[in-house]
């Protein structure tokens, strides 16, 4: 029977009781340390309550996809690319110096608030990013521990596991690629595209349908057949998340509008603006972007910019024709109907949202 978007909602419900039970272990775990680690417990609840759960479910669906029984062994097993995603969010909103993450304090700044009222010694700032780096490091330990002790057989644990590393190598190069292009300033859209790759297109999409595929043992043709949907819409997602972060309304983003912009992120979006720019609109670039005081007015300076030179207009087709590929590439193949339809839903889901 095809699936439904029921089905699809109790997914996310499976997946959220499962990262529940996890963390209500480690609770218990942090408890024997000393009742310190209350708020870092917490913490991490509160955080990952959040979250449209995307991952897992593409990776579910590539699992099903290759012939994979339904069960809660691979829901944990799945639920853990949530934490790996908590781990990234969280070391990046410290390294973009965000505020705010999914319309609430981040990580760090919760810590820092902690900081000043209890009234403890030395830099709030600083505890609060000593603290949000260790949760974030503590992610991905227990992202560790979700996948090995989820319940799937050891031979499937064995196949996934390289998947699973090399996924976790390519978020954290990836990441390094973001900070570095931010260092080096000017735009370059081959190298926005890299980014956008390595950053998130991969261990959105194409990675979590791997890790799937590999819990079933799939065959190397639909491995190459999930790299095909998979690694364009990822670049799609991400290219959402780039319109988003200048363009989005801060009541469905949870980030302030702009925050990109205060941020200097070197996205596509900012290197198609600088390949049309006028000396005028180039000056408004170099002016405003990467300021992190950056107030409304300089906010609608820049999207004048983005919109003036046709940027936005051509970073929307690009979703466009990157998620047209990804279709293409399921359509054209033998995929199970189930999971192709799932995988047709996940697409927009992926790539028309507005957080």
């Amino acid at each position: 029977m095809p699936a439904t978007p029921l089905d699809r909602d109790d997914l996310r419900t499976r997946v959220s009781a499962a990262l529940r039970a996890q963390l209500h272990r480690q609770r218990g775990r942090l408890a024997l340390v000393g009742p310190e680690l209350g708020p870092v417990a917490d913490a991490l609840a509160d955080f990952l309550e959040g979250g449209k759960r995307l991952r897992p479910a593409f990776a579910y669906w590539g699992y099903r996809a290759a012939g994979g029984a339904n069960s809660e062994a691979v829901v944990r097993a799945v639920g853990a690319l949530e934490l790996v995603q908590a781990c990234a969010l969280i070391h990046d909103d410290v390294m973009d110096g965000s505020d705010t993450r999914r319309g609430k304090p981040a990580v760090h700044k919760r810590f820092a608030a902690l900081h000043a009222d209890e009234g403890y010694g030395g830099s709030a700032d600083g505890f609060g990013t000593a603290a949000a780096i260790l949760l974030g490091d503590t992610c991905l330990i227990w992202a560790d521990e979700m996948l090995d002790r989820s319940g799937m057989p050891a031979d499937a644990l064995e196949r996934a596991r390289p998947v699973w590393d090399e996924m976790r190598t390519e978020i954290m190069a990836g990441q390094y690629l973001d900070v570095l292009a931010q260092a080096q300033g000017g735009h370059s859209v081959d190298r926005a595209i890299r980014v956008v790759r390595y950053k998130a297109a991969k261990y959105t999409v194409e990675r979590p349908l791997h890790l799937g595929a590999a819990l079933a043992g799939a065959a190397p043709d639909l491995v190459e057949t999930l790299s095909r949907y998979g690694l364009p819409l990822g670049e799609a997602f991400q290219l959402r998340d780039d319109v988003l972060g200048v363009f989005g309304d801060p009541a469905e983003t949870g980030k302030p509008a702009g925050d990109d912009l205060r941020e200097g992120k070197r996205t596509l979006l900012l290197a198609y603006a600088a390949e049309r720019a006028t000396p005028a609109q180039e000056e408004l670039l170099d002016r405003y972007l990467g300021d992190p005081e950056l107030g409304a007015e300089g906010v609608e300076a820049l999207r004048g910019v983005l919109v003036e030179t046709g940027a936005l207009t051509r970073t929307e087709e690009r979703i466009g024709s990157l998620t047209r590929r990804a279709l293409d590439a399921l359509n054209n193949a033998h995929v199970d109907a189930e999971a192709a339809d799932a995988l047709a839903e996940l697409a927009g889901a992926a790539t028309t949202r507005k957080a």
